[in-house]
């Protein structure tokens, strides 16, 4: 016995698509991959053999990377259904679980960040901060114990940057119920795309000019890149089975066409290329309004992901049918 059921009703962000992630899980994978931006590229400054010469700025931008990220994870906690349950992740770990692994890099980003950051701050900065923290003959203890393993500190956060960056991609790219999520490349498109916009966050410091010189020219490849994977990630996808045909539909075509190719491609990639482009031509210290055009990309990039990946869903079971 067959029984068929019809429906009239229409509910915004239920019928006809259900939307389970909004926009906070955008938000918090922008932030996110930025973070792991910040500390693979102030790692790897580290690691380099002309460490030494820094300026102020670039010393203290380490210190954004564990703020960004806390904020990320509080707007990730609003989203939850049960937030005051989120201690349970710490409680187990699933090595099968793409969640499980991202709760505790999290939980490892934050020593590591904060060290590396101390490490990078000017001397004078470090012995004000020892001298009023009620705690600073600790802090002072902690840090000097960092200082004399810097290069560890920043390996670490290099392997943790990475780590978060690609796991913001996973974190998608595991969802089978998902075509336009369920790629291979989302992960390391993540990644670049968190180098990208890290560097791009790092231009609006008040670096010297040698350093937004090599910023600069780092985000051009990462553009390049970027704008690789995209076109792998698309092609797979348009060469993919029904559902993934469909999937990619939505931004081949589809409901969030303009928006995608507008504000991720143009907007946020091929402009600042263009710009990053011109000014190594013209031999000008990088300036900022193509890193912002590269932020604003890169929080479209989730925000659309996120978005017509649960719109592509829909429209992949129509597809099937």
């Amino acid at each position: 016995m067959t029984q068929e059921i019809t429906t009239t009703r229409s509910n915004a962000l239920i019928d006809p698509v259900l939307h389970v992630w909004h926009a906070e899980v955008a938000v918090y994978l922008f932030l996110g991959g930025m973070v792991a931006g910040l500390m693979v590229i102030t790692g790897l400054w580290v690691l380099r053999p002309a460490e030494a010469s820094r300026s102020r700025a670039l010393g203290l931008v380490p210190w954004a990377a564990p703020l960004l990220l806390s904020i990320g994870m509080f707007v990730l906690w609003l989203d939850l259904e049960h937030p005051f349950n989120a201690f349970r992740f710490y409680l187990a770990f699933r090595p099968t679980s793409p969640m499980s692994w991202g709760a505790w890099i999290l939980l490892a980003i934050y020593p590591a960040s904060v060290l590396l950051a101390w490490t990078t701050t000017p001397a004078d900065v470090r012995g004000a901060v020892a001298r009023r923290f009620p705690l600073g003959r600790y802090v002072e203890r902690i840090g000097g114990w960092a200082l004399q393993r810097a290069r560890t500190v920043a390996i670490a956060n290099v392997v943790l940057g990475a780590a978060l960056g690609i796991y913001t991609g996973v974190l998608l790219g595991t969802l089978q119920a998902r075509p336009l999520w369920n790629s291979a490349v989302l992960g390391p498109l993540f990644l670049v795309s968190g180098l990208s916009t890290g560097a791009a966050f790092m231009l609006l410091y008040r670096l010297d000019a040698r350093e937004r010189i090599v910023l600069g020219r780092a985000d051009m490849g990462l553009i390049l890149v970027e704008l690789a994977l995209v076109a792998i990630w698309l092609i797979g996808l348009g060469t993919g089975g029904s559902a993934a045909r469909a999937a990619a539909g939505v931004l081949l075509g589809g409901p969030y066409t303009a928006a995608f190719w507008a504000l991720v491609v143009v907007l946020g990639l091929l402009v600042p290329f263009t710009g990053e482009w011109l000014e190594r031509r013209h031999g000008a210290v990088p300036g900022r309004f193509a890193a912002v055009l590269v932020l604003i990309g890169g929080l479209a990039l989730r925000w659309i992901i996120v978005y017509a990946g649960q719109y592509a869903g829909w429209v992949s079971d129509l597809a099937l049918r």
